[in-house]
């Protein structure tokens, strides 16, 4: 597929920062990354956008949220796709759940076993067998590849960030030499990730009651939250980011006044009962919805973000 600078600028929706940018036209192809999932090979689908010509490029591994990328997506993860793409990154987008028996997401799964070999821990090795495909691609530029997620896919960035590393280990070299920067949007920051864990008063879900440790992100960290959350509250990562950065790690955060989770979104905002969110007395029910504002400034931080690990 093939999209001009006025079809992509439609596409989008006047999403542009202040200063004027020259879109640049890309390529859209599907491939297969061989991952693992529990030590045995797996395939994962892949959505891979190329700009136009040679390169070699910098590059952003993007891992989706809970919906996933098959029908029920919500749409978010192809929209930062698209819009880095014009910005002349690769883009790839593993679909860790589809071949893991997922096609429709987890948000509203049933919790249990059955949704575990999806979770952030597992999806973190289709991130780093995803950097090594790109890195195979003579059109990338191996050592400017960054990492971005939402929701499901920015507590699985936090799990990226903070992967210890030993000789032994799967895709070994490609975490000691691994992502450039990291960005995460709207995580679940009340989880264990390395040094930093929480406790809550319900066990294993309900109100936070603790944070203990600090998060040690091996690279730069950017947090975009939304004000409102009430799925993955953005108190939770503002203490997680204000220990990091105590601490003197890279950790930038940024909440949005007034936004709800999934604020990248075109969707209207709504309540659905039946989602999954540990953060909640009984352990369901959350709101998403867009927030033009919130999208806007998103734009020109991970924009700026990338620009200045990744480019400059």
């Amino acid at each position: 597929m093939r999209l001009g600078a006025i079809a992509l600028a439609a596409l989008l929706g006047a999403v542009a920062a202040p200063e004027a940018r020259a879109l640049v036209a890309y390529t859209h192809a599907s491939v297969t990354v061989p991952s693992t999932t529990d030590g045995v090979p797996q395939d994962v689908p892949t959505e891979l956008y190329k700009p136009e010509g040679d390169g070699p490029f910098p590059a952003i591994v993007i891992l989706h949220d809970c919906s996933g990328l098959g029908p029920r997506s919500s749409g978010a993860p192809a929209r930062w796709a698209q819009f880095l793409a014009t910005q002349g990154y690769v883009v790839a987008m593993p679909d860790s759940f589809t071949p893991r028996g997922f096609p429709q997401g987890v948000c509203t799964a049933p919790s249990g076993n059955a949704t575990a070999k999806v979770n952030p821990l597992p999806r973190a090795y289709d991130a780093f067998a995803t950097l090594a495909y790109l890195r195979r691609q003579p059109f990338v530029d191996g050592a400017h590849i960054g990492v971005m997620g939402g929701s499901h896919g920015g507590a699985t960035t936090l799990v990226v960030d903070t992967m210890p590393v030993a000789a032994t280990a799967p895709l070994a070299q490609d975490k000691t030499h691994g992502f450039a920067a990291a960005i995460a949007l709207y995580p679940g920051c009340a989880a264990r990730f390395g040094n930093w864990t929480i406790r809550r008063e319900s066990g294993d879900h309900g109100k936070v009651v603790d944070f203990i440790g600090t998060y040690r992100p091996v690279v730069p960290l950017l947090i975009l939250v939304g004000e409102k959350d009430d799925w993955t509250p953005a108190e939770h990562c503002r203490v997680l980011a204000e220990r990091a950065q105590a601490a003197g790690y890279p950790v930038t955060i940024k909440i949005y006044p007034g936004a709800d989770h999934s604020f990248d979104s075109n969707a209207p905002e709504r309540y659905v009962a039946e989602r999954r969110n540990v953060n909640a007395a009984d352990g369901r029910g959350a709101t998403t919805g867009g927030n033009q504002a919130a999208w806007n400034d998103a734009i020109q931080q991970v924009t700026a973000f990338f620009g200045r690990y990744l480019k400059d």
